[in-house]
């Protein structure tokens, strides 16, 4: 008993059971924290069954590419050479070497082999993955978790989804997976991935969702979902589920510095997905919406300066010539706030909106036009294919552009466009080669306003900055892309 229990108790005898209170307040403090505790851990999701239940319709992809037909030797792993060589020493050798399930050294005359995730969708036997994992591939092999090994055909391939069709015959008793709905997903909710990170089969991570209709650089037709589920490669094409256990997206992209995971991961929308699929099984290829128009994020200054509240919409800087846009009556400066009766809050929001509509499909847009909200028809066209012209000039085509050293091709900026993108003068690209502008990451419809720290506000002023750059010397260029001025290293 401490010094000042016996003092109370010379002073009190009723505080004698004092100890025993104490012990007894203790014990149930301890059994609250305990009881709490377990409420919390009752709390958190159990994935168990969900795994069991689900793994049987995930499938482990390993392809073969013949060396002459190999173009790279990173196909099905999320992450190019460059960021390759940022790996650690060992995890290089692991992949370069003889056992590496993605293939050995680049001047090997070995077939190379990758590996990545998928999973079935149909007893007949197709499967979706990813388009780079199959990408190239001369053999495709299907394994299931109770070891059946198949072989199967690329149906079809969508590579501005990134997505793969394939299709395993012969197979009986095939397990299927659920398919759910990615629209009704939240932020924050619970998912879970399976799939193959790094040749280890049915590995499962889970996470939650942490962003919703991302629009990546590489694919602005995508609305992403954002999770920070542990994604690697292998596990690419593999699926993402929630807690009932149904798959909600495709596991595709990661962002990485590293080449490795690093909480960041980026999974397409099943919505989106099942509607590729349905496509090239029925039609052999993917045809999405277009509306023929350049946009860009509407900031607080824009909105300001258009009447707008608070910033939102997709503003049009650029209607571009013969496209269903021109036909529907859009103008450059037109806010887009609808699509389909749809919001949209931001500019990225639109590309996925009008790539989901039927072609040939009328669409209805609410726009704000000097001040006035109004509604307008457009009928929807068909996107372009890689490689098809889409209103952009080839290099040096234009009568009116400059065509330089740069591997540049640029024309006139006019009042309305310079107003629409916010600068005070400075030259459109029109057209990009082979050369230091492209390898410096500048792209048709770029503007330039600066070069080597001097101003450029007309194509006879690019003419004589490029003309007195110094070789052999990184100079910068300031660019303004979709609204945002940018400054990037070129080297002539």
């Amino acid at each position: 008993m401490s010094r000042t229990n016996t003092k109370a108790a010379r002073l009190s005898p009723v505080l004698k059971p004092w100890p025993v209170l104490g012990a007894l307040l203790m014990l149930s403090a301890l059994v609250s924290v305990f009881w709490s505790q377990g409420l919390a851990a009752r709390g958190l999701p159990d994935f168990t069954e969900l795994v069991e239940e689900n793994s049987s319709a995930v499938v482990n992809i390993s392809t073969t590419t013949d060396p002459q037909s190999s173009g790279s030797r990173f196909q099905g792993m999320p992450f190019d050479e460059r960021q390759f060589e940022q790996l650690p020493p060992f995890l290089q050798d692991f992949f370069r070497g003889p056992q590496s399930p993605f293939g050995g050294s680049p001047h090997s005359q070995q077939p190379s082999r990758s590996m990545g995730s998928g999973f079935i969708v149909s007893k007949d036997g197709y499967v979706l993955t990813n388009n780079h994992v199959v990408e190239g591939a001369d053999e495709v092999i299907v394994r299931l978790n109770d070891r059946r090994e198949f072989k199967a055909v690329i149906v079809g391939t969508d590579p501005r989804s990134d997505m793969a069709v394939l299709k395993i015959d012969n197979g009986d008793d095939l397990p299927v997976v659920s398919v759910g709905r990615s629209q009704d997903l939240k932020v924050g909710e619970w998912v879970f991935a399976i799939g193959s990170p790094f040749g280890f089969d049915y590995t499962v991570t889970a996470g939650i969702v942490s962003a919703l209709g991302r629009s990546l650089p590489s694919e602005n037709y995508v609305p992403f979902i954002q999770t920070d589920v542990a994604i690697n490669p292998g596990n690419s094409g593999g699926p993402l589920f929630n807690l009932e256990g149904e798959v909600v997206g495709i596991n595709s992209q990661i962002y990485t510095r590293s080449g490795g995971f690093m909480g960041v991961s980026f999974a397409i929308p099943i919505d989106d997905a099942m509607s590729v699929f349905r496509q090239i099984r029925d039609e052999g290829s993917v045809a999405r919406g277009w509306l023929g128009v350049l946009i860009q994020e509407v900031n607080r200054d824009l909105a300001e300066s258009f009447g707008l509240k608070r910033p939102r919409g997709a503003l049009i800087a650029e209607v571009m010539e013969g496209s269903p846009a021109e036909s529907g009556g859009l103008q450059s400066g037109d806010i887009v706030l609808e699509f389909n009766g749809e919001s949209v809050q931001r500019s990225s929001d639109l590309p996925p909106m009008v790539g989901r509509t039927a072609v040939g499909e009328s669409a209805r847009l609410t726009v704000l036009r000097e001040g006035r909200e109004m509604d307008l028809d457009v009928e929807i066209g068909r996107l372009p294919e890689d490689g098809e012209t889409a209103a952009s000039p080839e290099v040096g085509s234009n009568e009116n552009s400059g065509a330089n050293p740069l591997g540049l091709a640029v024309e006139s900026l006019n009042d309305e466009m310079a107003r629409a993108a916010g600068v005070d003068g400075g030259v459109l690209v029109s057209g990009v080669g082979q050369g230091a502008a492209y390898e410096a990451g500048i792209r048709p419809r770029d503007i330039i306003t600066e070069i080597n720290r001097k101003q450029v506000r007309s194509v006879d002023e690019f003419r004589k900055v490029v003309a007195g750059l110094p070789d052999n010397r990184a100079v910068s260029v300031r660019i303004v892309r979709q609204g945002r001025a940018i400054y990037l290293v070129m080297k002539p």
